[in-house]
């Protein structure tokens, strides 16, 4: 058990190392090849802080535990809205300038709408994988358009900041590419034999794990990038860091899982955390359109009432366990 915890602790450790790494070699790479600003958050930078999900997520479904596959998406999705928005408020107000984060934010409660509808049957087939994947492509398709057309939105502006904040030469960008990404699969492995040895050692689903041990610790990378960008005032990145890791986590993540191999899906993932996740969205959707001559902003009591539902669902989830 002993061993199980140190791997749990020693991959979560390496696996948020190498995300950032693979981030910074990605983003560095891309601008030596001249992609826009834009562009580069919102595909590499937004891909990149998902890779952990992405990584152990497929790992876990091609070893027969879908219950921490799912766990993890659905987990980090919630972790995102609730602790990483709810606590990065809490320090500073999050101001909505961006008008691509206000045309991302439907996007994210519709698909999030349509992977409950496929969670209905209690299986997630290939099918679903190949759905879930055809959106992820097309939205990736409109995220190039976007980002090749807004060079004025604020957005824009703060990506400018953030990827030259992480500028280096061609060489060195290419050398973290490959070791992020290498150090990524094997921290992966590490993490998801720990965690699913655990499982088994107490009794407790893998899914629980997923939702919380392993769901923070692959949502790291988005509370770093978050709260770094609200240091420097850039609201508009803080947010969309967190909805692009949602639109991946979602289509991206479960689709790769469910493709690799089709998940069934226990009765409570429908009925508690995809409810927990469609509701924090909802809330966000809210949050972020101007109301009442208001521009759209997650306040400080908005963000301690995420942290509060953070709270409470976590807390929920370790009764489950001790009941």
């Amino acid at each position: 058990m002993l061993l199980a915890i140190a791997a749990v602790l020693a991959g979560l450790a390496l696996l948020v190392w190498s995300a950032d790494r693979f981030v910074d070699g990605a983003s560095a790479t891309a601008n030596h090849a001249g992609m826009p600003p834009l562009l580069i958050g919102m595909l590499i930078i937004g891909f990149g802080t998902s890779a952990p999900e992405m990584v152990v997520s497929a790992l876990a479904a091609g070893q027969g535990n879908p219950g921490l596959a799912l766990g993890n998406a659905f987990g980090s999705n919630i972790t995102n809205i609730a602790l990483i928005i709810g606590l990065v408020a809490v320090i500073s107000p999050i101001k909505v300038h961006s008008q691509v984060i206000r045309k991302e934010l439907p996007i994210l409660l519709a698909i999030t709408l349509l992977v409950g509808y496929q969670l209905i049957d209690g299986h997630l087939s290939r099918l679903d994988a190949w759905v879930l994947l055809g959106v992820f492509f097309l939205i990736m398709g409109w995220s190039i358009v976007q980002g090749l057309r807004g060079r004025g939105d604020s957005l824009a502006e703060d990506y400018e900041g953030e990827v030259a904040s992480h500028a280096m030469p061609l060489g060195k960008a290419i050398f973290w590419l490959v070791l992020g990404l290498v150090l990524l699969i094997v921290s992966s492995r590490v993490l998801v034999w720990g965690a699913v040895y655990i499982a088994e050692s107490m009794g407790v689903s893998d899914l629980i794990i997923g939702l919380t041990v392993v769901a923070v610790g692959t949502s790291l990378p988005e509370l770093a990038s978050s709260l770094a960008a609200i240091r420097r005032n850039e609201h508009d990145l803080a947010l969309g860091n967190v909805i692009g890791s949602g639109l991946f986590n979602t289509l991206a993540v479960v689709g790769i899982a469910a493709g690799i191999s089709p998940l069934a899906v226990e009765p409570e993932v429908l009925q508690r955390d995809w409810v927990v996740m469609f509701a924090l969205t909802l809330a966000l959707f809210a949050m972020g359109f101007a109301r009442r001559g208001r521009e759209g902003q997650v306040s400080r009591p908005e963000g301690a009432l995420l942290m509060c539902a953070y709270v409470g669902y976590t807390g929920y989830l370790v009764y489950s366990i001790l009941g």
